[in-house]
């Protein structure tokens, strides 16, 4: 991704968003959320690249800047909450767009984000079911959306989704995380799985 349309197409496929260009001249153009007009996805062109300036979890935002020298804290924006990042093509595309889809969540709190805050309160050594995690995300309505974020984990290594299973501890299917991947997990977590399930009344969280 090196081009301001493409990181636009991107912020503009999220759902109820719109592009402004709210300064006099056309150099920042930012994708707002409809409703609350938060943006989540700026865009201008500075010393000869576009960058893009997102919003950040302060957990991982210096995460973000140490993996990538070109993801510095924000140019004309508090730098604690957000990053920019400049197109100079030394991030892969998906890196850029799971940084565009965080940001995008963390002025929406979308159920994404809610899912994804949950699953982290679930402790080493144990497991949750998607009831469960509907429930700590605090809306039942959202247990359509369970399977669909945890398929879609933007950053494994701080959103254990491989410990949530079924409501009979069932582990899910291979296509989720790869062959055999959630189960060794769960064994270096220090959980005993056992023809692909795990006991619940010895593993399974209590709410």
């Amino acid at each position: 991704m090196k081009t301001r349309q493409e990181a636009l197409d991107y912020g503009l496929s999220f759902p109820n968003t719109y592009k402004e260009a709210p300064f006099k001249e056309q150099n920042w153009q930012l994708v707002r959320v409809k409703g609350s007009k938060k943006a989540f996805l700026w865009t201008y062109e500075k010393d000869g690249f576009i960058n893009l300036n997102v919003k950040v979890d302060p957990e991982y935002r210096e995460l973000w800047r140490k993996a990538y020298a070109c993801v510095i804290p924000a140019y004309h924006q508090n730098k604690e909450h957000w990053n920019t990042i400049i197109l100079d093509g030394s991030v892969p595309d998906e890196e850029i767009k799971k940084m565009i889809a965080l940001s995008y969540d963390l002025v929406t709190d979308s159920p994404t984000k809610r899912i994804y805050e949950a699953v982290k309160r679930i402790p080493k050594g144990h497991v949750a079911t998607y009831g469960q995690v509907v429930q700590m995300a605090g809306n039942k309505r959202m247990s359509r959306a369970v399977g669909n974020a945890l398929h879609h984990n933007p950053d494994p290594d701080n959103i254990p989704c491989f410990r949530v299973v079924n409501s009979k501890g069932c582990l899910s299917g291979n296509f989720a995380f790869g062959e055999g991947v959630q189960e060794r997990l769960l064994r270096e977590d220090g959980i005993e799985v056992k023809d692909g399930r795990v006991d619940l009344s010895v593993y399974g969280i209590s709410l």
